[in-house]
């Protein structure tokens, strides 16, 4: 747009107006110039810093403070974080220390086998944290319901276990599962698909 020729037509528009008694008083309504220079206005782009102001006012603030439910959920997931086997892992690192075990071993096998909880009892009849089947845990002299001689028992099983197979520590979850006998007759993992997935999901906690 030419303003120069604009302003020249404004100004003759401006004189015709007066010359025949329509020239609008000073605070009255606006001006043609007026009106006009408002719609030139508004067709300006925003540039520079005003594109940045502009941002500004259109961008809703930005809550600081916590609200009271986010911070219930931040509280939730803290104790979430709590291990769960920290109620047993003084026993753990005793039974594992005292059969000359890695704890971080007797641990994992307490998780996959139980989930740490005491309570738990097999549809074969294992029993509590370490899932000890009753005459395992007579033969190993422990009381299975007891939770701290059950990690004892556990600790020890896996001990026998460790030194049946030169510390093959593989084999050795194997065994705890399905038996030595049957680690023996495959010379390994034995091909149950319950073993298989069993022995895989402690040594990635172990590991």
């Amino acid at each position: 747009m030419d303003i120069a020729s604009v302003n020249a037509v404004v100004s003759r528009i401006e004189a015709i107006e007066t010359k025949i008694g329509l020239r609008r008083p000073q605070g009255g309504a606006a001006s043609f110039q007026q009106m006009l220079d408002k719609q030139i206005q508004a067709q300006k782009p925003v540039t520079g810093t005003n594109v940045a102001e502009a941002q500004a006012a259109q961008k809703p603030q930005q809550k600081t403070e916590t609200s009271p439910s986010a911070a219930a959920a931040a509280s939730a997931a803290a104790t979430a974080s709590v291990p769960a086997d920290s109620a047993y892992i003084d026993s753990i690192r005793e039974a594992a220390g005292k059969y000359g075990v890695d704890p971080k071993l007797v641990s994992a096998v307490a998780e996959i086998e139980s989930g740490f909880s005491q309570d738990a009892v097999s549809a074969t009849g294992a029993v509590g944290v370490m899932q000890l089947m009753p005459e395992t845990a007579a033969s190993l002299g422990v009381n299975p319901y007891d939770a701290q001689q059950n990690i004892d028992g556990g600790a020890q099983y896996l001990k026998q276990m460790l030194d049946d197979f030169g510390g093959d520590v593989r084999k050795a979850v194997a065994a705890y599962n399905a038996g030595p006998e049957a680690v023996r007759e495959y010379g390994g993992v034995p091909p149950y698909s319950e073993t298989q997935q069993y022995v895989a999901s402690v040594l990635d906690i172990y590991r």
